[in-house]
């Protein structure tokens, strides 16, 4: 189901956006995508339901998954669906494709 966008403003310290746009390429995704990802969780689980870092050695993350995974089983927090994160992909898919197109 695709709803009405709207669009939204952020103020934060300039140097704080630099950051989080080179870090958000790092996820593959723009710093937009991101902020929809984050605003979809925080609405569907009504809190902040997850980590994300630019990188961690494979055995802390491996750790972290975990511990997410048992944190989550023992709340009473809903989970993404499978479609839901799809979605979320898709649209980051798009987005990035638009601003490539756009810069040629």
């Amino acid at each position: 189901m695709i709803m009405a966008q709207v669009s939204m403003t952020v103020r934060m310290d300039a140097g704080v956006k630099a950051a989080f746009d080179s870090l958000c390429q790092q996820f593959g995704m723009s710093a937009n995508a991101a902020m929809n990802i984050f605003a979809n969780a925080v609405v569907k689980t009504k809190s902040i339901p997850f980590k994300i870092t630019a990188y961690q050695p494979e055995d802390q993350v491996l750790k972290d998954f975990y511990d997410f995974r048992r944190e989550v089983a023992a709340s009473d927090r809903p989970e993404l669906t499978m479609e839901e994160i799809n979605e979320e992909i898709r649209l980051a898919r798009e987005e990035r494709e638009a601003k490539r197109r756009a810069s040629q």
